[in-house]
């Protein structure tokens, strides 16, 4: 194993990993907003690439074009998700944290059923993108262009997200709702509006992921699945609620799925992953940058 073959693999895994902190971000924002865990969270990765492979299919828009797009149709989706389902099943007078667990894991198997009737299980992808099959060299390191815009994405999506958050009159709306959702009714903040605001900000977030996603990776119904996983585990070790913290696990959870892989067999790459989330679990169980 030489130097150059160890620096390819940790750099394909950051760049996945930052990718994998794309995915995780909007879930992390919907739990700290609400307390909600949304299960359906990898279905909607799972619509807004099939949503781009569409567009591309029928209108020719190469998924790079149709990101935007793609993340403002998954921003109304999931506002409208709030408001026709989720925004009721917060109200539950008894058990209302498993009336919201399973609602949203309904919602899941709801989304999927779907999409296997009407798209057929049948693998789908985008060959003929305008970064597919590309790749740069950089000091004899070869980087997949779909994966470093995708990277580049997502830094400046995290960074939009952090200005938005700390730099505008909503932000701190959504701030100070997330703090103390009874309080700021007091002052005129209209909380069910910031809750369809949030949902809808989380859908955008990961449908973003998803339309960059769907330039180099299979699509098809079940695989917003896995990658659902690894962003509950992602968002579990950077810690609940952390927006920061589940874009940094994205990166850890990246370079140590990398690393795994250049020790063990490919297929057991995943090991790591779940090796370094229970010894986080252990030593510190609020999640790296967590605060509850």
């Amino acid at each position: 194993m030489t130097a150059q073959a160890i620096i390819q693999s940790l750099a394909s895994g950051l760049l996945m990993g930052l990718l994998y902190g794309l995915i995780a971000v909007g879930l992390a924002l919907i739990f700290g907003l609400m307390d909600v865990t949304n299960f359906a969270h990898g279905e909607f990765l799972m619509i807004a690439m099939y949503l781009s492979f569409f567009l591309f299919a029928f209108f020719a828009i190469d998924p790079l074009l149709s990101a935007p797009l793609v993340a403002a149709a998954l921003f109304i989706f999931g506002a409208v998700i709030y408001l026709l389902i989720v925004r009721f099943a917060m109200r539950a007078k008894a058990n209302a944290g498993m009336v919201q667990i399973f609602t949203t894991f309904g919602l899941a198997i709801v989304m999927r059923g779907l999409a296997q009737y009407f798209f057929t299980p049948d693998y789908r992808s985008i060959t003929q993108s305008w970064l597919g099959g590309k790749t740069i060299s950089i000091a004899g390191i070869f980087l997949p262009q779909p994966q470093l815009v995708g990277a580049l994405v997502s830094i400046a999506a995290f960074a939009g997200l952090y200005f938005f958050i700390h730099r505008t009159d909503f932000g701190r709306a959504i701030e100070a709702t997330r703090e103390d959702p009874g309080a700021v009714a007091l002052v005129g903040i209209d909380k069910n509006r910031v809750f369809a605001f949030g949902w809808g900000l989380g859908a955008a977030l990961v449908g973003l992921a998803g339309a960059i996603m769907a330039s180099f990776f299979y699509i098809y119904p079940d695989v917003g699945a896995s990658f659902a996983l690894i962003a509950y585990v992602t968002v579990a070790l950077g810690g609940f609620g952390s927006v920061f913290g589940a874009f940094a696990g994205g990166i850890i959870v990246g370079l140590v799925e990398a690393t795994t892989a250049l020790v063990l067999p490919p297929a057991l790459k995943s090991v790591g992953i779940y090796a370094v989330y229970l010894l986080v679990v252990f030593i510190r169980p609020r999640g790296l940058f967590g605060s509850i």
